[in-house]
Parts: C-alpha cells; sequence; structure tokens
C-alpha cells in the first residue's frame, strides 16, 4: 500500500458548535440580535480533520461521543466532507457543545464551551487501531499520560517495519497544563500554541520556537504560530519563517489554528517541506478568517479548485 493511499488520523474532541454571528460583540446583561446562527462541527482535532478533507487529504477521526440528536448531527457531518468516523468511541453522557459569538466588526469569536467531562480516548481503545491504514496520526493534546503511551505504541510499530510503512506523529500542544508538557518529546512535529508560549515567558513566535526547542527530540519540527504576525519553527537548530496572509476583510478567526495546523500537516504528509509547509499553513488560515467555516477553502486550496 502507497503512503498517498493511507489516511491521515487525529485524535481528540469533537463537540458541537452554536455560532451566532453578531454586528459587535455585544455588553453584558443586554438583549441583542444575531445577524446568523448556524450549527457547526466543532472540536481542535475535528476541525483538523474538515480542513484535510477539504484540501484532498485522506482523513479520519478518533475520539468520544455519546448517542443523541448532536452526534447524529457530528456523525452526518463527518460523511458530508467525507471523513472516516469508524474510530468514535460511544460512551454515556452528553456531547460537548460550545456556544461561539463570532463578532462582524472585528473577526473575534467568543467560546464558551459546556463540556460535559466524556471520558477521552484511552489507550485500550488506540490499542485497535490498526496502523496499517495510516501514515500520519495527530494528538490533540489532551489526556496526555494515556496518549503518551498511545505514541510509544506508534514507535514500536514503527521499529518493526520498513520505512515506507512507518507513521509520523504530530501533537498540538495548546493549553497551558503542566501535564501536557511531557508531549513535547514524543512528536515529529510539535504544535504549540501562542498562550502555551507566553505561560513560558516568550512574547515572539520566533523567541519560543528558539527557547523551546531543547523540549523537542533532535530531528523533530517545533511549530508557533502567532496570529497576524505568522508563524515560525525550528527543526535541528535552523529556523524558518512564514509572514501572516490576512484576508481583505477579517470574518470569522474562529478554528483558524486548526486550519494552519491541519495545511502544515497535509503539505508535510505529502513530503512536503518544512517552509513550504509553513507558508501554505499561513494562507490558508488567514484565507479562512475571510469566510464563516471550511467549506469555501475547497474553492481555493483543494485538490481541483473551482475556476472563476
Amino acid at each position: 500500500m502507497q503512503p498517498q493511499q493511507k489516511s491521515v488520523l487525529c485524535v481528540g474532541l469533537v463537540c458541537l458548535d452554536i455560532i451566532n454571528v453578531v454586528d459587535q460583540y455585544p455588553t453584558e446583561d443586554s438583549d441583542t440580535r444575531c445577524v446568523s446562527q448556524r450549527w457547526q462541527r466543532g472540536g481542535n482535532a475535528s476541525n483538523s480533520c474538515s480542513v484535510l478533507s477539504l484540501l484532498g487529504t485522506k482523513t479520519s477521526f478518533m475520539g468520544s461521543i455519546s448517542r443523541g440528536p448532536v452526534s447524529d448531527f457530528i456523525v452526518s457531518d463527518f460523511s458530508r466532507l467525507s471523513i472516516d468516523s469508524s474510530l468514535l468511541s460511544w460512551v454515556s453522557g452528553t456531547t460537548p457543545v460550545a456556544c461561539c459569538v463570532v463578532s462582524r466588526s472585528n473577526g473575534s469569536r467568543t467560546v464558551v464551551l459546556y463540556d460535559t467531562n466524556l471520558p477521552d480516548v484511552s489507550l485500550e481503545d488506540f490499542s485497535k487501531v490498526d496502523l496499517r491504514n495510516f501514515h500520519w496520526i495527530h494528538f490533540e493534546g489532551r489526556n496526555a499520560s494515556e496518549q503518551l503511551q498511545m505514541i510509544q505504541q506508534v514507535v514500536q510499530w514503527n521499529s518493526s517495519v520498513p520505512p515506507d510503512q512507518r507513521v509520523s506523529v504530530s501533537v498540538e500542544i495548546e493549553k497551558v497544563r503542566e501535564e501536557l508538557y511531557v508531549l513535547f518529546n514524543m512528536a515529529d512535529v510539535v504544535f504549540v500554541s501562542k498562550d502555551v508560549a507566553r505561560n513560558f515567558g516568550f512574547e515572539s513566535a520566533k523567541d519560543a520556537v528558539m527557547g523551546l526547542s531543547s523540549r523537542v527530540r533532535p530531528g523533530s519540527a517545533l511549530i508557533c504560530a502567532w496570529a497576524e504576525l505568522g508563524a515560525d519553527a525550528i527543526k535541528d537548530g535552523v529556523l524558518f519563517h512564514s509572514s501572516a496572509f490576512p484576508p481583505m476583510k477579517l470574518v470569522d478567526t474562529l478554528g483558524a489554528g486548526d486550519t494552519f495546523n491541519a495545511s502544515v500537516i497535509h503539505v508535510l504528509s505529502q513530503g512536503g517541506d518544512l517552509q513550504e509547509a509553513l507558508s501554505f499553513g499561513c494562507r490558508v488560515a488567514g484565507a479562512k478568517c475571510g469566510f464563516h467555516g471550511y467549506d469555501e477553502i475547497a474553492q481555493t486550496f483543494g485538490p481541483e479548485p473551482v475556476q472563476t
């Protein structure tokens, strides 16, 4: 089986986003009419799956979900974008819901998550995954102690197969949680968020990747996006930078980081180099900020762009 016939697997959160678009962010204790409202499948890993699929990468999702009308919508939307959801872990409880307010005046997004504390996918769940079906696995940093063991299973697999059958691993360290930092040295590609970088005392993406580079293993890439200032990366002591590519009008920044991560993975998983991946990630994430949702990504960046 050739690498291009295999999938990229994203492991992490899926939730329902209820998105209210308003002219301006409302003041507290006020009544405000929204311009529009929509349901959208959300969650970092879930969003990255959407972008990967729209870019033309065969994609699978693994995460926890609970049965009910919300999960019916989510599963249907996975199918709509040709994302394999056969690895969903069905558990009892309530699927998380995020209420999102997107301001048309500046494109800001404010998220209030009802986190129902569904158990994340476990090592036992992951042990059932047939790694022959994947050439890249991306972990949204969550239950790090379990994910560390999942990655160790991938490492063991890689040591037992020829190079062309090995599985690359990326992780996203987005939340400021000490327990997640063990994942820095567990992956081939590490995405560290602006919030985490600032928590370590860094005030730029360049300073962050330079200052945190000792935490990743030799040969791995460390990447940090910094919104309108673009993104930086480091690999084996070599620095890379891409400027941002903002849209003509800022419309919706919800999921821009997930879009960036997915776009970088899309390029790297197809054999592209780090500079190419960084620039492409900034281009797609910038474009995404110019429209609501993700579907328009396919028109410009997908495998068969719409002719205008």
